[in-house]
């Protein structure tokens, strides 16, 4: 006979993990099932946390070797131990997922270990186990995009998984892809040594950016050495024993180029993840990109049957997934859950951090919006300066007329941290003049925000 639960999660990952703890505190009995030996899905296990890790090792290493002689502290001979960094590396990975277990226990929320397949509309089957509720919510996440003629193997050709566990660093590493992905794990690389190439299909960096910071974002990468191919395809890989020969070509024809490698790694985007759930024998239909069809609260169109994160439309974003888990576990208590769309900041871990919030320039003008820019730069920030990271700036843009915020922008140092006061803003409707009126202590990186709020009403202080 199957086991019953009000709620069961197909998923543990920042979607799927959330809604099932929320669930619990609502009163639910609740069960997630996750066939990882972890909790914590693609973002704790492989992506976002391993990642981050990295990427903090790897700017504490270029730091220590290029920053240092300007504050006065001279050091010895710098070297770094790669292998140590990728074990703190699993370190902080196992002590984010073990803490996912905690809470699980804590709220007592039930972890069913295996893959999840529906039978039924109301069943799925677990490790051969039967289980039925009232609520199932598929939050499988997402896996990364395969390339036609590029055959990854995780070892010469790999997607960031395979990037978060190479053994060396690569003498040339090409990135396939422009995006967020790519950049932060090209940075990891580029700050311990490798030569990286981006090879982007478009003709920019970071589509989804506000040009202006995509344009200063790309030049800021160049003077880190990076080098970029824009408006190529790849057209096929060959693997060696020396490494990787890829075939390129310019987007909108021209004659054909070859790169040389030694690791390529392949980071053109992520689709949603459905595979082995079954959902013919739920009934449950997917859009033309295999994606959950969902409703405005999420309700697929088998009754009982919800969505959330990756698999459903909007942008991957693990806080967005979270947003989802929350506001899906409140309605199906009978309360009120919503999530903003429009005030769903985005960052790119690199170094200076890029963060966005809400329209970006393009987007107000494709809607004929007009508005008003206010920007501070961080080399008239007094923190900035001491700190010696004065790259960058921040953007408002506000609607012209009544000064309403509309989106945010940042590139500089814990761009990803100021995004939040700025996301605040949006969330309640905001002016610029608002955010320009709340006293920002000085002197902090902080204050950039209060004078580009001002300098959208061209009363900036400081310059």
């Amino acid at each position: 006979m199957a086991e019953n639960f009000d709620v069961i999660v197909i998923g543990s990952g920042p979607g799927g993990y959330v809604c099932a703890i929320r669930a619990a505190q609502l009163g639910f009995k609740v069960a997630c099932v996750e066939k990882r030996a972890t909790l914590g899905g693609t973002c704790l296990n492989i992506g976002c946390i391993p990642s981050k890790a990295l990427l903090q090792s790897s700017e504490t290493y270029h730091q220590t070797v290029h920053g240092l002689k300007d504050h006065g502290i001279n050091v010895g001979e710098v070297k770094f131990d790669l292998a140590r960094m990728q074990a703190r590396k699993g370190e902080v990975v196992s002590a984010n997922t073990k803490g996912i277990e905690f809470l699980f226990k804590k709220n007592k929320v039930t972890w069913l270990k295996g893959a999840a397949k529906f039978t039924s509309s109301t069943e799925i089957d677990v490790a051969g186990k039967a289980y039925t509720a009232k609520h199932f919510v598929i939050a499988t996440g997402s896996d990364s995009v395969p390339l036609k003629g590029v055959e990854v193997d995780e070892k010469r050709i790999v997607t960031s998984t395979g990037a978060l566990e190479l053994d060396k660093v690569p003498g040339r590493l090409v990135v396939i892809g422009g995006g967020v992905i790519g950049l932060e794990l090209g940075s990891v690389w580029r700050r311990l040594g490798a030569e990286v190439t981006v090879v982007e299909f478009l003709d920019r960096i970071t589509p989804g950016l506000d040009g202006e910071i995509s344009k200063v974002f790309q030049q800021t990468l160049t003077k880190q050495g990076f080098t970029f191919k824009l408006g190529y395809k790849v057209t096929g890989a060959k693997t060696s024993d020396k490494g990787v020969t890829l075939s390129i070509e310019p987007a909108k024809g021209g004659a054909a180029e070859t790169l040389e490698a030694d690791v390529v790694l392949l980071a053109i985007g992520r689709y949603a993840y459905t595979a082995g759930l079954n959902l013919a024998a739920a009934g449950v239909e997917t859009d033309e990109r295999g994606r959950v069809k969902t409703g405005a609260h999420y309700e697929t169109n088998v009754p009982g049957i919800y969505a959330i994160g990756d698999v459903i439309v909007g942008p991957m974003l693990a806080h967005k997934a979270e947003e989802e888990g929350v506001a899906l576990a409140e309605r199906l208590a009978g309360q009120a859950g919503h999530v903003n769309y429009g005030a769903i900041p985005g960052v790119v871990y690199t170094w200076p951090e890029v963060a966005s919030v809400g329209a970006t320039e393009e987007e107000l003008k494709a809607q004929g919006i007009q508005y008003v820019v206010g920007k501070f730069p961080f080399m008239a920030n007094g923190r900035a300066r001491a700190m010696g990271e004065t790259e960058g700036f921040v953007k408002v843009l506000a609607e012209k007329g009544t000064d309403k915020l509309l989106g945010a922008h940042i590139i500089g140092p814990d761009a990803g941290t100021l995004i939040a006061e700025l996301t605040t803003a949006l969330e309640f409707g905001a002016s610029a003049e608002d955010v320009a009126r709340v006293c920002h202590a000085h002197p902090t990186l902080s204050e950039a925000v209060k004078e580009a709020a001002l300098a959208a009403d061209g009363r900036a202080l400081h310059i």
